[in-house]
């Protein structure tokens, strides 16, 4: 069987063709971008198969609400991260998600554990948790809600039970504290 040869176009081929809903627009967007925005996904939702799912939504909702797309409010690429993020979020954020752990089979809860203890590799990642370990817990705590649970100030505020502003304040400390590692 022949290999099949990705397609790439110019962004502003792709912005065209997907204004006039050509196929090769579609083909040129999973084979560009899939990749990438499948990582943006990862990072928020863990589990393959739902990842692989909120992918295909996301290329759904780029190709059906591209009229929305404006290249004077952001690059194409940015509209789409934010897409893909968004779908995510509120994936994870669902009842139906939520609900998914609880409502597991007696014989798939080992292979569950098993699968959210594994730890994998991710070179990106390398030392940054025993960065925020050195953090005070107050800190750690609004760090992990907001940036790797993809929480919002809002959120974690009524999640942890503190006001806004000093959700705010301590994330800002966090961060300071963190930027002295380095620079």
């Amino acid at each position: 069987m022949a290999k099949k040869h990705k397609i790439s176009l110019s962004e502003e081929e792709l912005i065209r063709a997907l204004r006039n809903r050509e196929k090769i627009a579609a083909e040129a967007l999973y084979d560009m971008y899939s990749a990438s925005l499948y990582g943006v996904i990862s990072r928020i939702v863990v589990d393959t198969a739902i990842a692989e799912d909120v992918l295909q939504d996301t290329f759904v909702k780029i190709w059906n609400s591209f009229a929305g797309y404006s290249a004077e409010k952001g690059r194409l690429f940015t509209w789409m991260v934010n897409i893909a993020r968004n779908l995510a979020i509120d994936k994870i954020r669902s009842k139906d998600f939520k609900n998914q752990g609880k409502n597991q089979e007696l014989e798939n809860n080992v292979d569950f554990i098993d699968e959210q203890r594994n730890s994998v590799y991710k070179p990106e990642l390398l030392g940054l948790k025993d960065l925020v370990d050195t953090l005070k817990p107050e800190q750690k705590s609004i760090l992990d809600l907001v940036y790797f649970k993809g929480y919002t100030h809002v959120e974690a505020a009524d999640e942890l039970g503190v006001p806004l502003g000093t959700i705010k304040t301590r994330l800002r400390m966090a961060i300071v504290q963190l930027r002295k590692y380095f620079n």
